[in-house]
């Protein structure tokens, strides 16, 4: 096992879960650093035995970052933006971290894209995570880079961007308008997310694998919204709006401010199912029983069971 982890996004939602567990499976002598813009950014992660939490631009100091370090996780990623924010995120980045961690003679990556990704995708989001995989592949390929790919679902829990904002628009509003209610999805809960990113970490087999990481049940993106309606006890009805309709919804939501619910790249991504093509090893193949969204969104969502409900689970993990 690498005895020191670079974790690039570990100050963010995913980040936060895979510091917590490798601080728990991996204990004394582990250390890990995560890197951050904004100190106060990262405080959820500070306190956390083993890591180091330093300030930096990613895309300046990946050289500085890199050394010293036995392996690299990268979580970052955007969900929105323009041609060219995709192509930095999720191209640039990649190229610019299999460049550091060959120039600082460290091996190993561990690189979480997403299901669907492809070169033809309809969306800027897939092709841009499918060419930042692919610049990678070459990487692994040419200079020996030790590479996994993760590809996740939509990845929930406590301090999520979409099952949170969809709970609470059912609090405030008697009806849910939804372009691409008939998406197919199947979402994983971060913690299993996270503890499959801290087995890959551990498993030199994984070396040279892609892992498709997903719950155990597909769900449409409107039954997804109903469960979460349920669970904070305001159900609304769901309207699934037509294509023209939808379109004009996101388009109304890219013009509010803030980063939109649900933007036309988002709808494009939609169009691609979000499931598990079968074709690679997944949570179980990692010895992970992946939990539901039924048993999981009551623990947060619901008033009155927050996420100290969680401490069971954390006592056994």
């Amino acid at each position: 096992m690498s005895q020191s982890v670079l974790v690039l996004g570990g100050s963010g939602f995913v980040g936060r879960a895979l510091c917590e567990q490798l601080t728990r499976q991996l204990g004394a002598g582990v250390r890990f650093t995560v890197p951050t813009r904004r100190l106060p950014h990262a405080q959820s992660v500070q306190s956390l035995p083993g890591v180091t939490v330093v300030q930096a631009d990613v895309f300046k100091d990946l050289p500085r970052l890199v050394a010293g370090h036995d392996a690299v996780v990268n979580l970052i990623a955007i969900l929105q933006g323009s041609t060219a924010a995709f192509e930095h995120a999720h191209v640039e980045l990649p190229r610019r971290i299999a460049a550091a961690m060959a120039a600082a003679g460290v091996p190993r990556l561990v690189h979480v894209s997403a299901l669907g990704v492809a070169e033809h995708a309809p969306s800027r989001y897939l092709r841009s995570k499918a060419a930042g995989e692919a610049v990678l592949q070459v990487a692994a390929q040419t200079q020996g880079l030790a590479l996994t790919l993760v590809r996740p679902s939509l990845v929930f829990g406590p301090g999520d961007a979409s099952i949170n904002l969809f709970a609470k628009l059912q609090r405030l509003f008697p009806l849910m308008p939804l372009g691409g209610a008939d998406a197919r999805l199947q979402p994983v809960w971060v913690q299993d997310l996270a503890a499959a990113l801290v087995q890959v970490l551990l498993r030199r087999e994984a070396i040279g694998q892609t892992y498709e990481i997903a719950g155990p049940r597909e769900l449409t993106l409107g039954q997804l919204v109903r469960l979460a309606g349920q669970a904070t006890g305001h159900p609304r009805p769901v309207l699934a709006l037509p294509g023209p309709l939808a379109t004009l919804q996101a388009l109304a939501m890219e013009c509010l401010p803030g980063e939109p619910l649900l933007s036309r790249d988002n709808l494009a991504s939609l169009t691609v199912p979000n499931v598990p093509s079968g074709r690679h090893p997944g949570l179980q193949d990692l010895g992970i029983t992946p939990s539901s969204m039924e048993a999981v969104l009551p623990t947060y969502l619901t008033p009155g069971m927050g996420v100290a409900r969680l401490d069971a689970w954390r006592a056994r993990h």
